[in-house]
Formats: structure tokens, sequence, C-alpha cells
């Protein structure tokens, strides 16, 4: 159903592919060179339509928008405060389907709301108030349009079925555009998803997403890419199909997405009141990409991410014909990942099928329109019984919502037993419908990583989370909980017109942009702290390793937890204390210590006997300078960030001291990008043996290495014992803003060093 191409590809006519370069000439009917074949992607004229370098390799973005939801916004808005911004040059949309939940944590939640609100009177910002819409289906809605550029602090910021190229980043690069820089990024290859076929009834497009995510994820093959969907396959998919693939590209670790555009989607446009926003995206007629995913979608099954990965992929046919070994092969491998708390999946082996306990369609990708119809039809005149069995459905936004009670969908699915709960993006990330103790729950959300679904495993909770298309999990919830792929059944599945009433945003949504009321006062939570002054980096610098963490892939749910601890996010100290907590729990009590050296170290207090044996030892061997050399804290990580774009899975290790990170690789641009722009060193090493938790890693020179993009470096590390290994660091590509930015110590300091005329 899917194939892999080993080697570049030319498309000609959007339509043929080729494997050579004479070939494509021969097809074309003219000469053919990679050079301009390269610039005939779609990806290409967006980048270059937004582009302010002129210089095609060396990007600088401006983005047409910007989002961001209750989570990210307020530090955002802090940071760039305090950088000089005066009022935002672009649309910003702030919406609240994150921390909705207002009675965690007291009134700190809608204490932040009320910060947005304030914040869009004074800068001219788009409000979104809570429940309104989830972050995406709200942009989907009003802001996407063919050829623009979203750039958002959620990492699933992906309308590309919509024909705009948009960005999941940290919320440093969004202040970067609020006070008029640009996102600077080595332009990304282009790989072409070729979609061929029409998918089987049943299949759904967490189906098609999850078997792409699978094929792609582990060996990199779009990591840092533009995903670009073309093919006859694409007028098959009717457009909500579209986006719901679309927003789980983010699963592949590729850099954005982008489709082909075409009546459907000037369609979609219309039915949303935009018709101004549509122009037909096609390749040009020779178009080179750097490798080609086809997919078959006759041939894609009902499909199910066993825990914990999107990436962890099988057909519900697969696992049925096999249950007991690969859940066993499954749990073993997760609970290898897991401190406290094991799950046990194979007990859900019995009775003769796999029973879930739990099944939920939600969100950005699950709670789409289509998606809603589809569950009802399934479910119409059926229940999910009076068990342990339970389900919830939450529609991605209220005028999706509005046409649901309109046509009585949401009528049928709340007969047969299911929830129908707000628009809210809380089974996403841990603060809604958390699981209890040892159950399975099935969800259309975008990710089942490590207790993201809110079980505490040191605590002695756990639970898990398997991915799968809404369809099929109403196909199980209609068997009360056994595991069912949609495509089994025999269902027939109506067409539902869908109208777009905008005036419920009319009425609630406050947009205030082009109309800043600079003397507007914003409205601060007691909760609402700035950020913390940090110091620039000294020549030299010395860490301590406060964590090692082995695990092939880190996520940024394990550096900083999701779910209640996002109440805390516009509190950096308060929500420091989170950092690792599930992962390594001793993590914040040792880089506490280290930061409380360096604090007494400023105030002239000296160093400490373990320190000072430190320096005795790497005096023997390197020249040091004790007196003008900051003392940090580190984390080793082999691919650390993987997920999600929140930036305090970097900020948080920064608020507690750490200078640097050490890893073999970094799994996502945006999580490197959130180090750089906190001040911390991205280090990369080859070797991780020679250092180990609790060892003190010198680097000399690291300044000048920085600002001099010296190719690599040497370290130290001082063991226990007080021997020495001496080995190499490299930092990887980094453009000479970030070189800055990370000598300044973090991005606020960078722009108060550095601002715009």
């Amino acid at each position: 159903m899917l194939k892999l191409y080993d080697s570049e590809v030319y498309l000609i006519k959007g339509r043929e592919i080729v494997t050579n370069e004479k070939d494509a000439a021969l097809k074309a009917g003219h000469p053919v060179t990679k050079e301009e074949a390269k610039q005939g992607t779609i990806a290409y004229g967006i980048m270059k339509a937004h582009n302010k370098s002129g210089d095609m390799k060396n990007l600088k973005l401006k983005f047409d928008s910007l989002t961001s939801h209750d989570i990210t916004y307020v530090g955002i808005i802090q940071t760039a405060r305090a950088s000089g911004m005066k009022k935002f040059p672009m649309p910003y949309v702030l919406t609240n389907c994150h921390n909705s939940l207002c009675a965690v944590g007291g009134t700190i939640n809608e204490d932040d709301h009320m910060f947005a609100l304030s914040a869009a009177h004074k800068y001219g910002g788009i409000y979104v108030p809570t429940n309104m819409a989830v972050i995406h289906s709200y942009n989907r809605e009003m802001m996407a349009g063919c050829g623009r550029m979203i750039l958002g602090s959620d990492s699933h910021t992906r309308y590309g079925a919509i024909g705009t190229l948009s960005v999941g980043e940290g919320g440093g690069e969004l202040a970067k555009q609020l006070v008029g820089r640009t996102y600077d990024v080595q332009r990304p290859g282009v790989i072409l998803i070729y979609l061929d076929g029409e998918p089987r009834p049943g299949v759904g497009p967490q189906d098609v997403a999850l078997q792409i995510c699978g094929a792609v994820y582990k060996n990199g093959y779009v990591k840092n890419k533009v995903m670009e969907f073309v093919g006859p396959g694409v007028k098959n998919l009717p457009m909500e199909f579209r986006n719901g693939i679309d927003v789980m590209t983010t699963e592949t670790t590729c850099w954005s997405s982008i489709w082909e555009t075409d009546e459907r989607t000037e369609n979609y446009l219309k039915i949303h009141g935009r018709p101004e926003a549509y122009k037909s995206l096609y390749p040009a007629d020779v178009a080179l990409y750097e490798g080609c995913v086809y997919v078959d979608l006759s041939l894609v099954e009902s499909t199910i991410a066993l825990p914990m990965h999107p990436s962890n992929t099988i057909t519900i046919r697969e696992l049925l014909e096999n249950p007991k070994d690969i859940l066993f092969e499954c749990q073993e491998k997760a609970n290898s990942q897991i401190v406290g708390a094991k799950i046990d999946l194979v007990s859900k082996v019995h009775d003769g099928g796999i029973w879930v306990d739990q099944g939920l369609v939600a969100g950005c990708s699950g709670g789409t329109f289509d998606n809603v119809c589809a569950v009802a039809d399934i479910l119409r005149g059926q229940s999910i019984g009076n068990g342990a069995f339970t389900m919830s459905v939450y529609p991605g936004s209220m005028p999706s919502y509005l046409q649901l009670m309109k046509n009585g969908v949401l009528t049928d699915i709340a007969a047969s037993g299911v929830i129908i709960r707000e628009c809210f993006c809380g089974p996403c990330f841990g603060a809604g419908d958390t699981p209890a103790n040892g159950e399975l729950s099935i969800r259309h959300t975008t990710r089942n990583f490590p207790n993201r679904e809110g079980s505490k495993p040191g605590e002695g909770q756990m639970s898990g989370v398997a991915l799968m298309d809404a369809r099929s999990i109403a196909a199980t919830a209609r068997n009360h909980g056994k595991l069912t792929a949609a495509s089994d059944l025999d269902i027939k599945y109506n067409t539902y017109d869908y109208e777009f009433d905008k005036s419920v945003y009319d009425k609630r949504v406050y947009n205030g942009f082009g109309k800043a009321e600079s003397d507007y006062e914003l409205k601060f939570g007691p909760n609402i702290k700035d950020w913390p002054e940090q110091p620039a980096l000294t020549d030299d610098l010395l860490v301590k390793v406060c964590s090692y963490i082995t695990d092939p892939v880190t996520t940024t749910d394990e550096l900083i937890p999701s779910g209640e601890t996002s109440s805390y996010r516009s509190n950096p100290e308060r929500l420091s204390e989170f950092a690792l907590s599930r992962k390594d729990p001793e993590y914040v009590g040792r880089s506490k210590a280290v930061r409380q050296i360096e604090r007494d170290r400023r105030a002239g207090n000296g160093l400490p006997e373990e320190v000072k044996a430190v320096y005795e030892a790497l005096s023997k061997v390197v020249k040091v300078d004790p007196e003008n050399t900051d003392i940090g804290s580190t984390i080793f990580a082999i691919k650390p960030g993987d997920g999600s774009a929140r930036e305090q899975a970097a900020s948080c290790q920064r608020v507690l001291g750490a200078s640097a990170n050490l890893a073999k690789e970094y799994a996502t641009k945006r999580y490197r990008s959130n180090c750089i722009n906190w001040g911390m060193a991205p280090l990369l090493v080859k070797d991780e043996s020679a250092f180990a938790l609790g060892d003190w890693v010198f680097i000399p020179g690291l300044r000048k290495a920085v600002l001099e993009a010296t190719p690599e470096f040497k370290a130290y590390a001082v063991k226990k014992d007080g021997s020495i290994n001496e080995f190499t660091v490299s930092l990887g590509d980094l453009t000479p803003d970030e070189r800055q930015i990370i000598a300044d110590g973090c991005l606020i300091n960078y722009y108060r060093n550095n601002p715009v005329d």
C-alpha cells in the first residue's frame, strides 16, 4: 500500500513519476536541469513568496499570520513585550482550547484568558473565547488560504490541505515575528507524497496518516522536510479527510506540509465565506523531489498505533490475528521507557478478542465534521453498552457543532450512550477523559506518547493510549469495547450537507487586528510572572550532568509533562518544578543544587569543595579561569525533543540553571530552536560514554566556538574519582543570529542588545 523511493524523483505534469534526469527530459519534451526542477514544487513557490533574504538557500521568512493557544500565548507575549513589541504586526489568533478547565489550579487558567483578551485589545489581536473552537479548527475555517504561511506555537499547526504552508514552532519563533524579525532556516527539502486510488468504505484519514507515519518516522525519511501531497488520489478525498491526514504529518517529524488544490478546496473556502483565499496550487510541468512516498489509498486498511508512539502501527486485522504476542512485545518495549507503574496490555486479550476501556474522538484530528458524521452512521440505533467501556466525542468548533446539531448527528450519537463534549483539546494532552489506572484508551487524537493521557507512573498510575480512526473507534463502541475494524462492518455512510454559520464567531470572537489600543491595561493574574533574568554566555562553561537519558527518543512530554502542569505555564519558576518529573524525578533537585552553586559564586560566596576539586583536576590538563566561568546544569539524551512545539521543554531547564543540552541528535528542529532561544547551547556528542550522570563537563572557549562557528571543539568530563575524559563536541548548523542569541544568553537579551530600527 506504501512504497518509499530510495532516490530523488521527478514529477512530470503533476502525475508521472520518473527517477532520472534523462527520462524526465524525454517525458517533458524539453531539457531539464535539477536546479530548475527543484523550483517546480508547490512548496518552493510559497517559500519564495515569503522569503525576505533574496537567497533561496538561506530563508528569512515572514508569515501571514500567527496562532497560539492558552498554554503558550502568555509566555510569547511576555517575551515580545520584554523585547520591545508595541503592537501585533500581523493577525495573531489567541485561542482558549487547552487550559479550558478553569477549576484546575483555581483561577489561574481563566486569569490567563483575561490576560489574552486584554492583550488582544492592547496589541491588536484576535481572541477566540474558551470552548469556541480548538486552535486548528478555527485557523482552517478563518485564516488558512492558498499560498499563505502560518506560524503557530502548537506542533500540529498544519493547514497544508487548504494550500497553506504552516509551521509549528516554539514560542520564541513567534516572538521574533512579533518584534519584526524573520524566521531563519535553510530551505528544507521537499518529499513527494503521491496519492493514488480511493479509500475503501470504513477507512478514514487517521488510517492513512498512521500508515504514512509508520513508514517514515523511524527512518527519518521526511525529517525537517516539507511533505507535498500530489496525485490522482487527492481528488477522491473530501476536504476534511485531507485535513485529517494533514494534521498528523507532524508525527513524521516533517517541517511542514502542502497539498495541490482543486475544486474541493475552492468550495471549502467558499462555504467558509472566503472565496478570495482560493488559488490553484499545482507543481510545475517538471518538479524534482528529494524522495517519494507512493500511497495506494485503495489498499490502506483500518490501522492502530499501539502505545507509545503514533509510528507504532499495525493493521487491526494483523493485530487480531496474533494479539497476545504483539501486545506482549509492545508492553515490554513500553515498560522499558517508563519509570514507576507498568502497563499491562496482554490482559486486554480475553473472551475471543481485544477489549478496550475507552474511546475518544476529539480535537483537530478527530473532531472534524465528517468524522463525527461517520461515527453517527455506525452508532445510529445502537448502544455502546452499560459496561466499563465509555466513549466521548469532542467536535472541533462551534460552527461545526451547530451544524451537527441541526442535522441530528449529535442526537444519534448521544442516543447510543456516547457523551458529547465541548470544543476542547484536553484528551490530546492529558487534561480530559483521563482513563482509570490499568485501562487502555483508543483515540482519534494526535499522540499516544507515554503518560500523555494523564497517568502518573511514579505515583502508581498507569494507563495507555492507542490511536485509531474515528470509524473504527465507533465500530469498537458498537461492540461494547471489543476491538473492531470499521472496514469489517457493512455500513451505509451518508453524505451530509455542511453549512458554515460564521455568526457564532461574529458574536463572540474579538477581532482587534489593526485596532491596537495602546493605552489598554493588560490584566495580570497572580500566577502570571515575568521571565527570570538569564546571564550571557561566558568564555568557558562548566556544567554538571543532572539527567542522563538513554531511551532512543525523548519526547517533549517527558521533558515537561502535559496535563495539569499546563495551568502553570504562565509561571516559569513554578512550572520548572515539573521538569522531567515523570522521567527523572530527581532532576529538579539536582539542577537546583547546581543553580545555587552559581548563585553563590556570583554573590561572592566562593565555591564548594566539590567544584574546587573539579577545577583542581582540570588544571592539570587544560587552562581554567574559575572566576570567569559560569556554572550550570545540563541533560544528556540520545534524541530529545520529539513531539510538541512547547518552548517550556527547554525554558524550564534554563530556569533551573541549565546552560546546554548534550545529545546524539535532536529529534526536531523546533526543540533545538527552543534550546537556542533560551540560551542553551545545543551540543552534539558522538561518544556519550565519555561522561555519566553526576559528572562535570568543562567546555573551554565555548563562547568563541559559538560566535566563530568552530566545527568541532574539545570538552572535558571530570569523573567522580577525579579522572578526566577528553571528548569532542559540535553545534551543527547555526545562523549568525542564533549564534548571537546563545552568546547573549537568551532571545530576550538578544533583542535588548540588538533593537530593531
